[in-house]
């Protein structure tokens, strides 16, 4: 697989030195043998206990609050500047909002529409700055990150309706070129399709009035292993890290009455501590004015929560490789039918919400959706309550200046950085698409409050536009950046099923061959008090692809400590079948109870807390619409 042979140690050592970390002992695992006879070292986290630990003793240059996909961004640009970084989130990472996401990596197809309405330029450049992320992201994580075709239906059922189509035409053409204008867009050009290959590539679409489709192209992902992803890349780079770390307080120096930390509970020790930092950042999304109001409790709200409800489907609802997008429902929102992990995502509204971290869709709201989508699938395969797989709402922080109109949908996604008058910087708004340039932004804040220098020399700039993240190849040294030689290697020489190596590749990149060791009959997986056969490659649930093996893989390397974090989060399987999760979650969490030392009473606490939870996804028990 690998072009030469690079010595394990050394190899260890490239992977980490790309994003200018270092390698100990105790960070590097047992190596893999490739296909051609190489070696490599994965990667190993740092242990959750020794995070703490420098969380406790350090004093950092910046300490991020929040461990979604900003908060992650922001601990992945500051230390790969060389800044000492922590980062402390209560829940998971990726707990909120950014696992909650339509999945798309997209510029705003809908803003720009809007920029040229209404003559707004800084519309424009949000669309602009975008979809140069977008090509960052397709590029950052090409084995997870993929270009996406949407048809947009052209429908003609009044004399004027045919204008509309030159309309959209040039809509799309334009979003093209604005994608260029930052260099390559990573995606193919937009282009129309007639009646019958609409039919074609759309096989269930109401073909009543319908004239044809046009078909253009935005990225996908899986936003909470995306997430993940960021914060793993941040510790290779010298990050600590901590989730399941709850944010007490603020504190400040009793001489300047700067910010100069935080009081966290480890949640699960219930050890209380001081986590010192020469400056904070507050990245907690919709729960931004609460860590804000810790800092001045007389400062005024800016964040304005919006609801965005998905429902998931079964697979027949969408072709595999098309999805569909209605531009104009009947309330003027936009309406998505998108084929993702062998499921297909219907979504989504936009309406206000009131804060909360286990926000819950509506029964209007869902019901909206599939009134909605039966408006553009033929009859006899029209969607019914009974139908939904699972139903998850994700709340939206919008700023409170841009929501005068109090009309959500209406509200642009750009992002708002403040800095308090302790210096506690507040990265605000934007969308999940814009994560890197926010990060890069609020790190370049941060040295405007607090210059810093590394041995005698100012910090450069931002150096992680373009860059690969964990599990990219990014030494070439596995496959030389070809991920479908994994795919192989998983298939002809671990014998896994084919879908199961494609759902191993398309999440984690490189690091699926650790997962296929763990699965290996006769082998070891860095842990010689744990056998592999008590894994193979068996699955959680026979219809997914999700492996048991992956379970042990997300307590050891990818700090699961939670059901919810491996069946949520980890897996994506709550998001996808909320049934199929509640089936096998006693199993998953006699998995992790073996690997994490849980004795059979906090098992027992594992599953009730799990399944309270799969209520706020579980649509069976509520209403038909």
């Amino acid at each position: 697989m690998a072009g030469r042979f690079f010595a394990s140690i050394s190899v260890a050592f490239s992977e980490a030195s790309l994003w200018g970390g270092d390698v100990s002992n105790d960070e590097v695992v047992s190596p893999i043998k490739c296909v051609d006879g190489t070696t490599v070292v994965p990667y190993r986290v740092p242990s959750r206990k020794k995070q703490i630990n420098r969380l406790k003793k350090e004093t950092f240059d910046v300490l991020v609050i929040g461990g979604g996909s900003v908060g992650s961004g922001v601990a992945l640009d500051a230390s790969t500047r060389g800044l000492s970084v922590g980062m402390v989130e209560r829940a998971d990472f990726a707990s909120g909002t950014s696992s909650r996401s339509t999945k798309l990596i997209h510029g705003g197809i809908r803003y720009l529409e809007n920029a040229f309405k209404n003559a707004d330029v800084g519309q424009l450049e949000l669309v602009k700055e975008a979809l140069a992320e977008r090509a960052h992201m397709l590029k950052a994580a090409p084995y997870m990150n993929t270009a996406l075709p949407i048809m947009i239906p052209m429908y003609c059922k009044k004399w004027y309706d045919p204008l509309f189509i030159p309309y959209y035409m040039a809509g799309v053409k334009v979003y093209d070129f604005v994608a260029k204008l930052h260099g390559e867009s990573g995606v193919p050009n937009s282009h129309f399709i007639d009646k019958e290959e609409a039919k074609f590539q759309f096989p269930m679409i109401n073909e009543k009035d319908l004239w044809g489709a046009i078909v253009y192209y935005d990225g996908q992902m899986n936003d909470s292993r995306m997430n993940l992803h960021l914060a793993l890349t941040a510790t290779q780079a010298g990050a600590a890290i901590a989730s399941q770390t709850t944010v007490l307080s603020v504190s400040h120096d009793p001489v300047t009455g700067k910010c100069d930390g935080v009081m966290v509970q480890d949640n699960i020790t219930g050890h209380k501590f001081k986590v010192k930092a020469k400056v904070v950042v507050n990245a907690t999304g919709p729960f931004s004015d609460a860590v804000r109001k810790m800092d001045d409790p007389e400062a005024e709200n800016i964040i304005k929560g919006a609801a965005g409800v998905h429902v998931v489907l079964p697979d027949h609802y969408s072709p595999a490789k098309m999805g569909l997008i209605v531009p104009k429902t009947s309330d003027g929102r936009v309406l998505f039918f998108l084929p993702w992990e062998g499921a297909t995502i219907s979504g989504t509204t936009d309406s206000e919400s009131e804060l909360t971290m286990e926000p819950k869709p509506t029964d209007k709201e869902v019901g909206f959706i599939l009134e909605e989508a039966n408006n553009y699938l033929k009859l006899d395969k029209s969607v019914a309550s009974k139908d939904v797989k699972a139903a998850w709402s994700g709340i939206r922080p919008l700023v409170m200046d841009s929501a005068k109109s109090g009309d959500t949908k209406a509200i642009s996604r750009s992002h708002v950085i403040e800095v308090s008058k302790s210096n506690m910087v507040t990265i605000a708004g934007g969308k999940w698409t814009t994560y890197r340039r926010m990060a890069e932004d609020v790190v370049d804040r941060v040295l405007e409050v607090e210059p810093m220098t590394k041995m005698g020399k100012k910090l450069g700039e931002c150096v992680t536009e373009g860059r690969g993240i964990i599990g990219a190849d990014r030494a070439g040294v596995v496959a030389n950046g070809k991920f479908d030689r994994i795919n192989i290697t998983l298939r002809d020489e671990y014998e896994l099923p084919k879908d199961v190596a494609k759902h191993l590749v398309s999440n984690y990149g490189t690091r699926a061959l650790q997962i296929a060791e763990l699965c290996k009959a006769d082998g070891e997986f860095y842990c010689p008090q744990v056998s592999s056969k008590l894994y193979g490659a068996k699955r959680i649930v026979s219809k997914f692809p999700f492996l048991e093996a992956e379970v042990i893989f997300a307590c050891r390397q990818e700090y699961a400590l939670t059901a919810q974090d491996v069946l949520a989060r980890r897996t994506r399987l709550a998001f996808i079948d909320s049934d199929a999760a509640d089936a096998c979650c006693e199993r998953v969490v006699e998995l992790m109870g073996t690997e994490l030392g849980w004795n059979k009473a906090r098992q027992k606490k594992e599953v009730a807390e799990f399944r309270k939870w799969l209520e706020t996804m579980n649509m069976k028990d509520r209403q038909t619409w």
